[in-house]
């Protein structure tokens, strides 16, 4: 019992050493990128996307996505261990991505968004996502070092594969000739599908062209690196005396020639840099301590490319005590700044020779030197720089008992031509600028940086045409012509113009659904365009030149817009994107049936007695004529009418109707009468 709890203890006691001890020095660090926050308005954002990993060029973006742009903290949506990009860079819980949609919701309202990296990226050790590719697709375009495309070819090599990480069966496709990752056939909005991709050269730009195909899409960029350690030892090789190691000064300078860090080795020699992001192309640079010299190189080339299986980065030297008799001096450019890594030669009296390159600082030293005449030094003059006007050697150098100093260069930098690319105003990164010898020539180029601005280093003295691939949807002037002498050649600014568009969509006032088919017309300088809706309710008209514009809808018939009908709009030279002009309609509401009034009795008028006698009847029925004689005229009330005219019977007065009674019955009494004095007569 003892026994056995005694191990139990022990196999305890050594899973918590495990777990408390420091991971092998090689070790690796895998991080997801973080962002600034997100400025700008609809179709016009920007932010900056940071590798965690040291030594990896910031990212700037820029998006004409429409609204709402948002970065999600990656707490409830995330790629987690059992996705591909999860189970080799680790979860991205808690790390925010991306989240970006068309510039329209049309099929023709394609947004581009363009990461533009301060520095080429590395070659390898880090990857991009793209999450909920299903209604839609997105096209990949990059632009690798010298500022070039990038063919489909190559970035069709990145792409890793698909999958869901919503754990649906819904998964994109790839296709390599368009370099397109397009979501499932039926342009159905589903969630989780996604692509990831890992660049294996080194890039400038990154550009992702999304299209919606159905609904209202949004996709997601998730972007992940990995670091490895940089480090060393630096020994002291002394015969006879010593070097102090610990007094020496390493520094780390990225492949772009970027300082990154600074270190001094302990008391053992060695030291580290730390983790950086794994590419190849770093250099390790030592400055020796004081009364020391370096023994071989003065700078070494390093790569942390691997995983942790892999031996540590390493850039190792040598120092030693000075032995007497030193000849050194230093290399700097016309501005005084230190040129260090140029390589410099001495020739001793005996044709033998000795090579350095400059420390950090731009000295060079050369020891152990015997006594005498008839030595000389050469510099090898850098790439980027021409002689200057000392030039590159230094002859009949006497070495004495005392040191030889001052035996300094100078080389003057070749210039640099510079300038900014905009569009409407507003720098665009990731453009491609070439400068092109007139005399032929292999081009210089570069690409912008995430405000539009290029530096193009070390261009020889001539003439040349400066020229840009303007992006899609921009015009102007994509060439310059640049004469360069020895000075640097400022303001060769490319100022570009890109049409407008206009867009929105019309829906239903009381359900909100799209309605299709609706005609939107867009008035402007070059006179009315008509645009139909589609069936998410969707226009935009693009191509549009600066100017003012009045949007008005025209509702269907049975229909009508509630609220304005139309309304007035401003494009700039800098192409404004004039999203959510939306109008919404609802059905003509149909007339209530209006019940017929119900009759008010009108009582039979006053008889008003005429001031004219009425004249007596004329037409007086005779025996045997009709039953039913025409009624008197009714001469109604007192009129302006002409005795002639006469009036349409409307019902007339009571008493017109008893004068003509009273007249049948004299009529009739006068007949009885004479029919008895007949009947008389004849008895």
């Amino acid at each position: 019992m003892l026994t056995r709890a005694c191990l139990a203890l022990a196999l305890l006691a050594g899973a918590f050493v495990m777990v408390l001890s420091p991971g092998p020095a090689h070790a690796m660090t895998d991080s997801w990128s973080e962002w600034a926050p997100v400025s700008g308005t609809s179709n016009d954002y920007s932010t900056t996307m940071t590798q965690r990993s040291a030594g990896f060029p910031a990212a700037q973006m820029a998006s004409d996505s429409r609204a709402n742009v948002a970065l999600p903290s990656g707490a409830s949506t995330f790629l987690d261990a059992t996705t591909p990009p999860g189970a080799k860079y680790g979860s991205s819980r808690g790390s925010a991505y991306i989240n970006l949609r068309p510039k329209a919701d049309t099929p023709s309202g394609a947004s581009t968004t363009t990461y533009a990296f301060e520095n080429p990226t590395p070659d390898t050790g880090w990857a991009f996502v793209l999450g909920d590719i299903d209604s839609d697709q997105v096209q990949v375009q990059a632009t690798d070092e010298s500022g070039a495309d990038v063919p489909a070819a190559e970035i069709s090599s990145w792409f890793q594969g698909s999958f869901n990480y919503a754990g649906g069966a819904d998964q994109p496709t790839w296709n390599p000739a368009t370099s397109t990752l397009t979501g499932n056939p039926t342009a159905t909005d589903t969630n989780g599908a996604t692509g990831w991709f890992e660049p294996d050269i080194r890039l400038t730009s990154l550009t992702f062209v999304f299209t919606r195909r159905a609904g209202f899409p949004v996709y997601q960029t998730w972007f992940v690196s990995r670091a490895r350690p940089i480090g060393g030892t630096v020994a002291d090789v002394s015969t006879s005396g010593s070097c102090p190691v610990e007094g020496s000064v390493l520094t780390l300078v990225s492949p772009s020639g970027e300082t990154l860090a600074t270190t001094s080795p302990a008391p053992d020699g060695s030291y580290s840099f730390g983790e950086f992001a794994t590419q190849d192309g770093y250099t390790v640079r030592l400055s020796h301590p004081d009364g020391c010299v370096t023994v071989g190189q003065t700078e070494a080339a390093v790569s942390n490319r691997g995983n942790d299986e892999d031996p540590p980065s390493r850039a190792d030297f040598e120092v030693r005590q000075v032995i007497p008799h030193v000849i050194s001096g230093t290399v700097r450019d016309d501005a005084g700044a230190p040129v260090p890594g140029a390589t410099v030669t001495l020739t001793r009296p005996d044709g033998s020779t000795a090579t350095t390159t400059t420390e950090a600082d731009g000295s060079y030293l050369f020891d152990d030197n015997t006594v005498g005449t008839g030595y000389s030094v050469t510099l090898t003059v850098p790439d980027g720089y021409t002689p200057g006007p000392d030039g590159t050697t230094r002859t009949d150098i006497t070495v004495i008992d005392s040191p030889v100093t001052d035996q300094d260069f100078v080389v003057n930098q070749l210039a640099s031509v510079s300038g900014t690319v905009t569009g409407g105003g507003k720098g665009l990164g990731g453009v491609q600028v070439r400068l092109i010898p007139t005399d032929g020539g292999d081009p210089i180029t570069t690409v912008t940086d995430g405000d539009g601005n290029y530096l193009l280093d070390g261009v020889p003295p001539g003439d040349y045409t400066a020229e840009i691939d303007a992006p899609e949807g921009y015009t102007g002037a994509t060439t310059r012509p640049v004469t360069v002498a020895t000075g640097d050649v400022t303001g060769v600014d490319f100022d570009l113009t890109r049409p407008g568009a206009i867009g929105g969509r019309v829906t239903d006032a009381s359900s909100g659904d799209p309605v299709a088919g609706v005609t939107v017309t867009i008035e402007g300088p070059d006179g009315p365009v008509n645009a139909t809706t589609d069936a998410a309710g969707g226009y935009f008209v693009e191509g549009l030149p600066p100017g003012d514009y009045t949007v008005t809808v025209t509702a269907p018939e049975g229909t009508q817009v509630v609220g304005e009908t139309s309304r007035t709009v401003t494009i700039t030279s800098a192409g404004e994107i004039e999203g959510g002009q939306d109008f919404r309609i609802d059905e003509v509401a149909s007339p209530s049936p209006t019940p017929d009034p119900t009759p008010t009795p009108t009582p039979d008028p006053t008889p008003t007695p005429d001031p004219t006698p009425a004249p007596e009847p004329t037409d007086v029925p005779t025996p045997g004529g009709d039953e039913n004689p025409p009624a008197a005229p009714n001469p109604g009330p007192p009129t302006d009418i002409s005795p002639q005219s006469s009036l349409p019977d409307t019902g007339g007065p009571t008493w017109v109707f008893a004068a003509l009674g009273i007249s049948l019955l004299l009529a009739g009494t006068v007949l009885t009468v004479t029919a008895r004095r007949a009947s008389r007569m004849r008895g």
